[in-house]
């Protein structure tokens, strides 16, 4: 068994995980990233305590995994540059290693999330494959020839930070134009709101929140297109255009047998896949020729667990 350990802005959660990437016991707690790094890293040795202590023996458990929202280095065990939580240089695989007396795995949690499909989601059995996560911003995780690939220095597959096209907002990095700008759920939310203040008149999808922007979401603009809303379709639309723009890049660049797409946006589930498949074959450059499977990854919130889980064994 492994343990693995997802680290959000929000929460951290933790659980005890199968060899076969099987999920036994699950607790997590607040992050509270304000507090400083160690009070984080206190918390976190609880959490694994009390996974611990659900298994029927500690030397059953065979390593920790950690995936975290930034740039870790696994032969350091740092946690390198995490802008959500406002860490720099974190000793944090060191500091469990010392803990718990077990060897410990660290990488971003986008990577992760592509592991835990590699094993036994919408990945497995692939050689080349990709994971596409769009939620707040958009990240990604590469399998390349069977093993997770993170590149030279530890910070490959920021595929969120590729520019695809010029934006009216630039991106938290400083550029313009970053893929995350245009098909993550914060761009749909912004041009969303783009959009209706621009109509300067009632709106459907105004009236369905009571014109209250705080309560505008990801999922209410897609539950709005799927019911014609023009705006709301309008918007789904722009975000499906450089999504495939995003997507046909990659196809491109790597060839993969399958990519596929979690986070929240994911939850539109074959509304999404249907808007993409009758599009992206006009992108595609060989259009003769197989390309990519576009599929809905499988494990969704558990994605982060049981990749970092996944570390141990592939590690």
């Amino acid at each position: 068994m492994y343990i693995g350990v997802d680290i959000g802005g929000t929460n951290v959660t933790a659980g005890l995980v199968s060899i076969d990437g099987e999920i036994l016991f699950q607790n997590s707690c607040p992050t509270l990233p304000s507090r400083g790094w160690d009070m984080v890293i206190q918390d976190i040795i609880n959490l694994i305590r009390e996974i611990i202590n659900q298994a029927s023996n500690n030397k059953n458990v065979l390593g920790i995994g950690i995936g975290v929202p930034g740039v870790a280095d696994p032969n350091t065990g740092n946690v390198v540059h995490c802008v959500n939580l406002g860490w720099e240089n974190v000793p944090l695989g060191k500091t469990l290693e010392k803990e718990f007396n077990k060897p410990v795995y660290i990488d971003n949690d986008a990577s992760v999330a592509a592991l835990a499909e590699f094993e036994n989601g919408a990945l497995k059995g692939t050689q080349n494959s990709i994971l596409i996560t769009l939620g707040t911003g958009i990240g990604g995780g590469f399998i390349i020839n069977g093993r997770l690939y993170s590149g030279t220095s530890n910070i490959g597959s920021e595929i969120g930070h590729t520019v695809i096209g010029e934006n009216f907002y630039d991106c938290n990095c400083g550029k313009n134009g970053c893929f995350e700008t245009f098909s993550s759920a914060t761009a749909l939310i912004r041009y969303t709101k783009k959009l209706m203040e621009e109509a300067r008149e009632n709106t459907v999808i105004g009236n369905y929140i009571d014109n209250d922007l705080d309560k505008l979401n990801a999922k209410v603009i897609f539950d709005c297109a799927k019911a014609g809303d023009k705006l709301a379709l309008s918007s789904v639309n722009r975000l499906v255009d450089y999504l495939i723009i995003g997507i046909t890049n990659l196809i491109n660049l790597l060839d993969p047998e399958i990519i596929a797409i979690g986070g929240g946006i994911s939850k539109a589930g074959d509304y999404l896949l249907e808007l993409i498949s009758h599009r992206i074959h006009e992108k595609i450059l060989f259009k003769d020729m197989p390309y990519s499977k576009i599929a809905i990854a499988k494990h969704g919130n558990d994605a982060g667990i049981i990749g970092s889980a996944m570390l141990c064994k592939h590690s």
